[in-house]
């Protein structure tokens, strides 16, 4: 099971990782330009570059504490600020009327569950 619990945060940490940085980094434009992130339409380049901040912390949060055995406490609350975010995400494409991004919303929702769960209360 703990084998289990790392290759979600691994994956978990790897997507929010490269997300975060990519949505922190990239210009606006760009970000806009791809079919995939029509969703920055809607916010402001900071909005945007914020959640991409977050989103890159998360994944920091995620993986390194238990990596480094140091500030463990800090996966199960990166893990709730990715539920969070997850929930912020189906929301938007709800609301655009993008229904298919709410899938992988929902999953990466309960991937974060999971970790949230097992860390908290199954692997300290």
């Amino acid at each position: 099971m703990l084998i289990f619990t790392w290759i979600l945060q691994i994956v978990l940490g790897i997507v929010f990782l490269g997300a975060g940085y990519l949505k922190a980094t990239k210009p606006y434009m760009e970000l806009a330009a791809d079919p995939n992130m029509g969703w920055v339409e809607s916010f402001t380049p900071n909005t945007v570059r914020t959640i991409g901040i977050l989103e890159f912390f998360a994944g920091v949060g995620i993986l390194f504490p238990h990596m480094v055995d140091l500030f463990t406490w800090l996966t199960p609350l990166a893990a709730l600020g990715l539920m969070a975010t997850m929930i912020g995400a189906a929301g938007v494409h709800l609301r655009r009327g993008e229904f298919q991004p709410i899938a992988i919303n929902i999953l990466f929702f309960i991937l974060a569950c999971l970790v949230f769960y097992l860390r908290l209360v199954y692997f300290r």
